[in-house]
């Protein structure tokens, strides 16, 4: 039955994922998300019948348009076939519950905003504004929907919503301090992304969010650098290290946490 629910997970994930990479191609260039239907950039052709079957089209067309046969973006499979994944993760883990709803969301909203940063070098705020709204109205239930929050306290509805605004805090008062000392090293779009993220995830999962997106940031600049394939002073873009951090957090979070206080007290 697990298999099964995760399967059909996977099928709606993919499905969900076509409509990300439709955000991800339009947003950054201030186009409508309903109009035009999908078509072709490369010849105008309206997309239909199998075309139009997420990751399936991709391998069956072998990443070519079936009209002109301009090559389709890499990445349009793996967005679908990154959120196939994760939303059967999350599926058979929760199963149809309020935590597939809030976890299908924050994977949605990390996902878009990794691959816009990476294609675009940018963080869009109409993203993050609606999203960070969002997040505070959701601030106060996040006990409620059984994600942790504030193990130390009663978990209050009160207290619940100071744990999300304390890790807003905790995590943007870095990302501000670069911003406003060494504005070359990271945007704006950084700090208020920090702070969408301090809200999903509170506190103490917070703490895990910045130790892998820093860990994962460092390792890879490093990498690049060993290479030659970015000079020191050359900017690189964060904002997939910042939904790495997110979603490893919200999903693996409390488990990384009990681990790591079995580990030490």
């Amino acid at each position: 039955m697990n298999v099964l629910i995760a399967a059909f997970g996977f099928v709606l994930g993919a499905c969900v994922g076509s409509f990300l990479n439709v955000c991800i191609d339009r947003l950054p260039k201030g186009r409508s998300l309903i109009t035009p239907p999908s078509h072709c950039d490369a010849c105008g052709n309206r997309l239909r019948g199998l075309a139009l079957i997420p990751v399936v089209s991709y391998l069956w067309l072998r990443g070519r348009c079936r009209y002109c046969g301009a090559a389709i973006p890499w990445r349009i499979l793996a967005v679908e076939v990154a959120t196939g994944f994760l939303f059967a993760f999350v599926v058979a883990t929760y199963g149809f519950d309020v935590q597939f709803l809030v976890l299908a969301f924050y994977t949605c909203l990390f996902l878009i905003l990794a691959v816009i940063d990476l294609e675009y070098g940018l963080i869009l705020n109409k993203i993050t504004y609606p999203a960070i709204v969002i997040s505070l109205i959701l601030a106060p239930f996040w006990s409620s929907f059984g994600f942790l929050r504030a193990p130390f306290w009663e978990n209050s509805m009160l207290q619940v919503f100071l744990s999300s605004l304390g890790g807003a805090g905790i995590y943007a008062i870095p990302f501000l301090l670069i911003v406003l000392f060494y504005p070359h090293g990271l945007g704006w779009g950084d700090v208020k992304m920090a702070v969408l993220i301090g809200l999903a995830t509170g506190l103490p999962l917070v703490l895990v969010a910045m130790m892998i997106a820093f860990l994962s940031g460092g390792l890879v600049a490093s990498f690049l650098l060993l290479l030659h394939l970015k000079r020191r002073k050359e900017a690189m873009p964060f904002g997939p290290f910042l939904s790495l951090g997110a979603l490893v957090a919200l999903f693996w979070g409390k488990d990384i946490i009990t681990v790591y206080l079995r580990l030490w007290w």
